[in-house]
Formats: C-alpha cells, structure tokens, sequence
C-alpha cells in the first residue's frame, strides 16, 4: 500500500484565512493562545494541501475552502470536501514551526507523528516506556539515546493515532522496534549510524513496526532529518512513504 506525506512550516501558510472553511474558521476563533492558533492553522493548511494533490483538486485559497478537516469524536482528523466525507483517511502532526500530513486510502488506520530531538529524563522512560524499549535505551551509546527515545516516542505516538486514541491509552501498551529487518542486533546497529546519523536522501527511510498488546500490529517507517524524527504506521504493509 502506498502513503504519501506532505510537510509544510509556517512561512509557507498564508496571513489570511479566506481558505478556511465556516466550520473551520469557528473552531480557529474559539481558540485562545496564539501558538495553539498557528499549529492548528499550520496543521490544517498542510492537510488541505496534501488532499489536494493526491485528488488533483485545485489549490486556489478559495478552492481549498471547499476542503474541510474537521476532527471526529475521538479527535482523529476528518476530510470532508463540500461538506461530504472524502474517500481518504489522514494524520496529522506539528512539531516546531513544521507540520506533516499523512494520506492514505480510506478505511486504512494511519498516524504519522514528528518529535524534536531533545535530552529526555530518566523518569520519562521509565514511565512511558516498556520493558523492552528500556533495554534498547540502555544498550545503547550515551550520545544517540536522544535519537532513539525520541524514535520510540514518535513511532508510540503514530500509533495511537492509527488506533484513534491519543494518550488516553497507556503508551507502556505500545512497543516499537525499529530494528526488526535489520540483519545485526538493534544495540550494534545504532553504534554503527555513526556520530551524525543525519537522514538527508528521501531514499534512507528506515523500517520500524509496533505492537500493541491489545492484539493491532502496525509497519512503519522513520526518518530523521533537520532536528525532527518522522514515523509513520500502517496496519497494512506500508511500501516506503
């Protein structure tokens, strides 16, 4: 199955808001901080663009009025397009200025999710974490534990989007392997990224997968470029985004 994704910052968002929806331009009022306002004006222009490229609708502010996120009863984000259900199923992210849309077909459970590359403490993984990704954690070199909690959170939060449940659910119920084709033990792997294990080629995507005990499996796949993890789960074999 294929996924296609779309990234969009902040400088690529108009100033106005002439291509939102009445809907849309109600919930953006109701907002009271400034910065929720931009990540959710951020996250919505990002999945208007990505559905319009994917049906080849056109991108005019007017047009992209007629498309619609509006977000269900359990939060997961919803197209609509002249008020009628699209056949696509979407995710959405933002982190830092940059937001991403994932776009699959409809009916397919998808998340995608970006974390930022910063020192988590002690307490975090413990409490969040399971036996298993703690022990990835600790097997691996000081310098790339960074990048890998952050994988393991990221690779966590696209999956509770893919089962539309936020952090409602306990994210110790999640567990993400991202070295589950890869021919040497996860540890040696990471040690073997390098000092600056940068992603700069859409071609050095990696694979990951995630079980959670409520019995869902999900593919995935991470990449990590400018300061920002990117992971996206499928419950369907997932070709490279």
């Amino acid at each position: 199955m294929d996924i296609y994704w779309l990234e969009q910052t902040e400088s690529d968002a108009p100033t106005g808001n002439q291509w939102l929806g009445a809907k849309e331009t109600l919930c953006l009022s109701s907002l009271r901080f400034a910065k929720r306002r931009a990540d959710w004006r951020l996250g919505r222009w990002t999945a208007k663009q990505a559905v319009a490229a994917c049906l080849n609708l056109p991108t005019d502010l007017h047009a992209l009025a007629d498309i619609e996120i509006h977000a269900a009863s359990s939060g997961a984000p919803e197209v609509f397009i002249q008020n009628q259900p699209a056949n696509l199923a979407i995710s959405l992210s933002h982190r830092d200025g940059t937001a991403l849309c994932a776009v699959a077909p409809a009916g397919t459970s998808v998340g995608c999710d970006l974390e930022t590359i910063e020192p988590r403490s002690d307490a975090f993984v413990a409490d969040y974490f399971t036996a298993a990704e703690k022990a990835l954690i600790a097997q691996t070199p000081g310098e790339k534990q960074p990048l890998l909690v952050a994988l393991l959170w990221s690779g966590k939060e696209s999956a509770l989007k893919a089962l539309r449940v936020g952090l409602r659910l306990d994210t110790r119920s999640i567990c993400v392997s991202p070295a589950h084709t890869w021919p040497q033990s996860a540890a040696k792997k990471w040690q073997d990224l390098g000092p600056t294990p940068l992603v700069t080629s859409p071609d050095d995507w990696r694979p990951l997968r995630v079980r959670y005990s409520g019995g869902h499996a999900f593919a995935g796949w991470w990449r990590f470029q400018d300061h920002l993890v990117r992971t996206y789960v499928s419950d369907l074999p997932l070709r490279t985004p």
